[in-house]
């Protein structure tokens, strides 16, 4: 994030609802990008424990990107409309 952007990122979570909540900092990162590539600005947080593969039990690895309440909609929506990992046809099939 360049000094730029860093004025438009919130200085604490006031404001900010979960836009989604998902099990791994790959895809939350992955979600962060999208997001931004929309001029949606995202935080992630997130815990994982110390392990080389961290593990989903209990919350461990649950990670929740928060975005500005009047970018809470958009943001949802771009989310739902992102092809699965294992779509190959992305978010619209052919008929």
């Amino acid at each position: 994030m360049s000094k730029n952007d860093d004025r438009r990122a919130p200085k604490d979570d006031a404001g900010l609802a979960e836009a989604a909540r998902v099990y791994g900092p790959f895809e939350a990162d992955l979600i962060k990008s999208l997001l931004e590539g929309h001029g949606i600005v995202s935080i992630v947080r997130g815990r994982t424990a110390p392990f080389v593969y961290p593990f989903t039990v209990d919350g461990l690895a649950e990670f929740k990107v928060l975005v500005q309440e009047t970018d809470l909609e958009k943001a949802r929506e771009l989310i739902a409309a992102r092809p699965a990992p294992d779509d190959d046809e992305g978010p619209e099939k052919p008929a």
